[in-house]
């Protein structure tokens, strides 16, 4: 021990776990009378958000959920989900945020991997999560929501409606950080490269580091108005729910991700923000004229899953939007990577703005590090912009590990890096780029689709002999599973029919786009060459499914 360490401690004076929790309860001290979520006429200030998370904790708490516990939600861009993201943790409790689009059976496996301890689950969703639960096996706790903007179909499930379940908490309950942020707050589950999610831990620390790193990569002034145009069950929504109350902001919440929606919010609310996937901005560039007319401020907006091409860029700013490419995973918090703009890039043409725009980027501020190594040696190519390793991270926004996959786990971190799977170049700026995914995950819309996972259900038809899945080109979705099929002999399939077979097994953004019936090209050892089939999907022509 030096002198720098005798009777020098940490104590209660000098210390605090980090944790994103404190956020909201600095925005509902300081701010309490601004606004803090906006849902079609619902207005709730940061005084009321703040007692709607203590309600849920209490509420929560008073049903035995605590410390170790998992709490799963499957809803929408709407105020419950803001509560789950305070209230939730505030008991000690992990947040699992599932996936609106998924199977009952995905479902099933997650809420058993995970072991959750109660559901939350908006009506509109009842019926794949009645499924799920029945799948399940087992009786989980069940709370409604009963959204007044939801319009279908879909009964109640549970016990009691979020709404009543909420009025049974205080709205003072007591609550306090974890007493270790290294504790986990999230679970979130990844498509990965096999049939089988696995189920990402977060913890309180890097929750709240990259909340902080949000706010300082995209200069996020005070009280931004925030458009949830991303789902918060994705990653968290990139840990926004936390940046936007760490700002004090406003949450715009929305329902559906529909233009119409999205240009009345902007010009309604005076958006000031938003992220998304590339189909998000291509719908919003796409709008009719009189749809996007009257809007005169400027709109910040992040885009992440593909590199913005030359046309998204001019057209954001030709409506005056400002877009900032990002990069990350799910293993890290979502974005850790930032294409920080050079103030001479201003002075460029469209196409080497594009360019250099379309690079994945430079580390998050509150990320340790970021680079392109050689998974053999461990040491980094040259930043010569052609030679390729692949992408790893290190540092305090970086996940625990994966959810009872010790395996994994080590695989993933072997070498003290994070590794992401992804080949990339770095140029010589530092900025790397993606080049390759090395192991087959398609990503269309901004989610994960495993190739496995479909060939496995591919295999499952009596007539298909050989299965193999790539990515194909999609205009709205950026990519989709394209199939190639080997038949065995004799037998006869189409490709309607095979769709169907998978939409019995499949979530429907998983299901094919394209089944294309050959020949498969293989190794001497009967391995399948992808690489030649990627190239002939680059021709193939998508229909709806």
């Amino acid at each position: 021990m030096n002198q720098f360490d005798i009777g020098l401690e940490k104590n209660a004076a000098n210390y605090a776990p980090l944790s994103p929790l404190g956020f909201m309860e600095r925005a509902a001290s300081v701010y309490p009378d601004r606004l803090a979520i906006v849902h079609g006429a619902l207005r709730v200030t940061w005084r009321q958000a703040y007692e709607r998370a203590r309600r849920l904790a209490s509420a929560l708490s008073g049903k035995g959920v605590g410390q170790g516990d998992t709490v799963a939600v499957m809803l929408p861009n709407t105020p419950p989900m803001v509560d789950a993201h305070f209230g939730v943790p505030m008991t000690g409790a992990v947040l699992n945020t599932l996936n609106t689009r998924l199977d009952a059976e995905s479902i099933a496996f997650m809420l058993d991997h995970g072991q959750a301890s109660l559901v939350i689950v908006d009506r509109e969703f009842s019926g794949v999560m009645r499924d799920a639960l029945a799948h399940l096996g087992r009786e989980i706790p069940v709370i409604d929501v009963d959204d007044a903007l939801y319009d279908g179909l879909g009964e109640r499930i549970g016990s009691i409606e979020y709404e009543e379940f909420l009025a049974s908490g205080s709205p003072d309950f007591s609550w306090s950080p974890p007493a270790d942020e290294w504790n986990a707050i999230g679970l979130n589950y990844t498509s990965g490269t096999t049939g089988n999610p696995k189920g990402v831990v977060v913890h309180h620390r890097g929750a709240y580091l990259n909340a902080v790193s949000n706010v300082m990569v995209w200069s996020l002034p005070r009280h931004p108005v925030y458009l949830w145009t991303l789902p918060m069950f994705h990653c968290n929504g990139w840990c926004f729910p936390w940046t936007v109350a760490a700002q004090a902001g406003v949450n715009v919440c929305l329902r559906r991700v529909e233009a119409g929606a999205i240009w009345d919010a902007i010009r309604e609310h005076g958006v000031t923000h938003y992220c998304g996937a590339p189909i998000v901005h291509t719908l919003i560039l796409n709008a009719p004229a009189d749809m996007r007319a009257g809007i005169s401020h400027k709109v910040s907006a992040m885009v992440a899953g593909a590199a913005p091409p030359a046309s998204m860029i001019e057209g954001m700013e030709e409506l005056g939007f400002d877009l900032t490419h990002v990069y990350g995973l799910t293993e890290v918090y979502g974005p850790a990577v930032v294409c920080d703009k050079q103030a001479e890039w201003a002075s460029l043409d469209i196409g080497e703005r594009a360019r250099l725009n379309a690079r994945q980027g430079v580390r998050y501020n509150l990320q340790e590090a970021v680079s392109v190594l050689d998974p053999a040696t461990m040491q980094p190519v040259p930043a010569d912009g052609e030679t390729m390793g692949e992408i790893m991270f290190r540092g305090n926004i970086t996940m625990k590990g994966y959810l009872k996959n010790e395996k994994a786990t080590q695989e993933a971190f072997a070498g003290g890096w994070f590794h992401s799977g992804d080949l990339g170049v770095i140029h010589p700026d530092g900025y790397i780029k993606i080049k390759d995914r090395s192991k087959d995950i398609i990503i269309s819309g901004g989610e994960n689709i495993s190739s496995i996972e479909v060939e496995d259900v591919l295999y499952r038809h009596p007539a298909v002999m050989a299965a193999a899945v790539v990515a194909m080109p999609h205009e709205r979705w950026g990519e989709t599973p394209c199939a190639f099929i080997e038949l065995k002999p004799g037998a006869t399939l189409t490709e309607q029919e095979l769709m169907a077979h998978c939409k019995l097994h499949l979530a429907g953004f998983k299901v094919p786009r394209a089944i294309l019936f050959a020949d498969l090209p293989k190794t001497s050892t009967g391995k399948i060459q992808k690489f030649e089939l990627r190239q002939k999907a680059g021709s193939v022509k998508a229909i709806d499914v």
